[in-house]
């Protein structure tokens, strides 16, 4: 059996498996609360680990190990920027959030809380964030359902068109029967792939190379100033990279996740398992940029399929190393990424335009 054949085998798997469970959600789903916010039932674990993946989407298994491989850990700034922002929205507006959302008329989006906590009673805040939400994440799902196009055509060699639609096909699909709590469970599943596509990479190339001291001995002998955090930045530059994390207090798609815990003290909780994945995550994403630096530099014969972005540093890996099953379902963790922010984004924009705009003006008809 041919290696695309096994990759499409575990794709077909992985999709199946979103399907379904998509399918099993639009059980739960009773009233236009639970549509929109999972009737406030979500666990501790699917919290965080559904917010973390919807946050990431494809630059953590692509963007960053690529970015990384070419000018070295001095691109790890963004990734602590990011986490420390992470842990401050769960730390500091998770347990808030859940608790005035409910106080305040029992908010279901994130316009509607901004609108009855400020008791804004002519609704033109709640139209104003419903618009800009609305607008800016339909060019944000433009974005991802692009990256997904493009990711089957350098993988497969499938027509851009093509794997655009199957790929907003199936998300669409399950999103618009499971609502919420599918976006929730599927992201749950698509973020713990993630997480094991990105230790097992790392680990497996370790041994393949022979052991950490190679692995450092080969990336110093060819890039010395790569395992330098400092190395080609500035104190400008560091500050930039820290301040992406500032970004998490107002993403709708995360915050929501806040909002639809069981309970305020469930944030602890979720914190300590989200930053945790964050954190496993990034450093399996830095670590695979290094194996890469290493192993392509002690085999020549290979090379990036990529080498002018190097974003297909971890996937040429998985490749290389894995037998082609396998290799299969780290390519699907890669669609994982990217399908992950988009099932949290459309269900965002669907809530924005039924719960915020729609239900505001037919209720002045």
């Amino acid at each position: 059996m041919a290696a695309s054949t096994y990759q499409v085998i575990a794709l077909a798997i992985y999709f199946v498996a979103m399907i379904a469970i998509g399918l099993w959600a639009n059980s739960k789903n009773n009233s236009l609360d639970d549509y929109v916010l999972g009737g406030r039932q979500l666990s501790p674990t699917v919290a965080a680990l559904s917010a973390g993946a919807s946050d990431m989407s494809g630059w953590l298994l692509m963007g960053l190990p690529g970015a990384v491989y070419l000018s070295g850990l001095s691109q790890a700034w963004l990734a602590v920027g990011l986490t420390i922002g992470a842990w401050c929205n769960w730390k500091f507006v998770a347990p808030r959030l859940r608790s005035y959302t409910e106080v305040a008329g029992d908010a279901v989006t994130v316009p509607v809380f901004l609108s009855n906590r400020l008791h804004d009673t002519k609704r033109v805040l709640r139209i104003v964030s419903g618009v800009v939400i609305l607008v800016f994440f339909t060019f944000y799902v433009s974005s991802g359902m692009v990256s997904g196009g493009l990711f089957f055509k350098s993988s497969f060699g499938q027509e851009y068109h093509t794997g655009m639609l199957l790929l907003a096909g199936i998300t669409v699909f399950y999103t618009f029967f499971g609502g919420f709590m599918g976006a929730s469970y599927t992201d749950m599943v698509q973020g713990l792939l993630m997480l094991a596509a990105l230790i097992a990479v790392p680990v497996v190339t370790i041994i393949d190379l022979g052991g950490v001291g190679p692995v450092v001995e080969s990336i110093s002998q060819v890039r010395p100033d790569a395992l330098s955090i400092f190395a080609g930045t500035t104190f400008a530059g560091i500050v930039s990279s820290l301040a992406w994390g500032l970004g998490y207090f107002g993403q709708p798609h995360i915050i929501v996740r806040f909002m639809a815990m069981r309970t305020p003290a469930d944030a602890k909780s979720g914190r300590r398992i989200g930053i945790s994945w964050m954190v496993l995550t990034v450093f399996g994403a830095l670590s695979g940029a290094f194996m890469g630096i290493a192993y392509f530099a002690r085999h020549p014969e290979a090379s990036l399929t990529n080498p002018e972005t190097a974003e297909s540093v971890f996937l040429d890996l998985a490749q290389i190393l894995f037998h082609p099953l396998i290799a299969g379902l780290i390519l699907a963790a890669v669609l994982a990424a990217i399908m992950s922010t988009l099932s949290s984004q459309l269900i965002v924009c669907s809530s924005a335009l039924v719960e915020d705009l729609y239900g505001i003006f037919s209720s002045k008809k």
